[in-house]
């Protein structure tokens, strides 16, 4: 057996339901804004709140001798810079995929059918019947293909779409072409929705931006469930503004979106407040996922989902 290491968790409800820890491993409470149980230089592995302040996952770097940290979330940009060599990064890849596709898909169902409209008109009492573009025989554009976008995939199979997925590059898997990001721009043309599920990095910063979104036929709809940033705010606000394009988005750049952004005022904008992976199914399977963790932590093994090792 390894030697005995501390475990912070970010709540005793999520300690609570994980329950009994190996012998090797001792449970304390600290959700990185106040002081834990034990001093902070006992603290081996630390379990990340879940969408906490960036501000507040800094205070990691006040538990010297952290050397897992494990997120609740499956995205982890800006993480190594922060933690750097110190410590593991294992994230919570698989955790939220359900989640995330669910709203992918209730984004661009929601905005192809008006429901947005529908709400308003609801609001007035006004009985407005309208012909909506809807997503069957629509060209879809899915960038990314990682557990994710595989969810999406399976999601979208059954609404008769035209689909051409985009990953990192150019390949054939068992579900036919993908296509690299840098041939996105040769059919932006043809894409009706574009679906946005990549990690945020240096390369996908940014990587809708006004010469792509111009590309897109007019109507074209952008569904963001991957980061913010993965999309230039000021030339999509230019577009949808303007009212060719139409987005429904769960994320932003800046976010949470200040509550005098123009996009609030667009009609043909859908927001939700990042809550994609935020349903009911998130906290038994995030239990489920630690109690793995933690086992292979007991035996001085990486866990699941390792993104970066010092």
């Amino acid at each position: 057996m390894t030697t005995q290491r501390t475990v912070s968790f970010p709540t005793q409800e999520l300690l609570d339901a994980v329950g009994e820890l190996p012998a090797n491993l001792k449970p304390v409470i600290w959700d990185l804004e106040s002081d834990p149980d034990s001093p902070l230089e006992d603290i081996d592995i630390a379990i990340f709140p879940y969408m906490a302040d960036p501000e507040f996952l800094k205070n990691v770097r006040k538990a010297e001798n952290v050397s897992i940290v494990q997120t609740q979330t499956t995205g982890y940009d800006g993480m190594v810079d922060m933690i750097g060599d110190r410590a593991t990064i294992n994230t919570a890849s698989g955790v939220h995929a359900a989640a995330t596709a669910e709203i992918a898909l209730g984004l661009a169902l929601a905005s192809l059918r008006g429901f947005p409209t529908s709400v308003r008109d609801q609001d007035q009492g006004r009985w407005n019947p309208l012909r909506w573009p809807g997503l069957a025989d629509r060209t879809v554009g899915l960038v990314g293909v990682g557990g994710i976008g595989e969810e999406i995939r399976k999601r979208l199979d059954p609404f008769e779409v035209n689909l051409l997925r985009f990953g990192s590059t150019a390949r054939t898997d068992e579900h036919g072409e993908v296509y690299s990001t840098g041939q996105l721009a040769d059919y932006a043309g043809q894409i009706e929705v574009l679906i946005l599920i990549v990690p945020l990095n240096d390369s996908t910063h940014h990587l809708v931006d006004a010469e792509l979104l111009a590309k897109l036929p007019d109507g074209a709809t952008i569904v963001n469930v991957a980061r913010g940033p993965v999309v230039d705010t000021d030339a999509l606000v230019a577009e949808v503004s303007s009212g060719r394009l139409n987005v429904a988005s769960d994320v932003f750049d800046p976010e949470p979106l200040p509550a005098d952004h123009p996009l609030w005022k667009c009609p043909n904008a859908l927001i939700t407040p990042h809550n994609g992976g935020n349903t009911e199914a998130f906290f038994p399977r995030m239990v489920k996922l630690l109690k793995r963790q933690l086992q292979a932590w007991s035996q001085g093994r990486d866990g699941e989902n390792l993104v970066h090792r010092p």
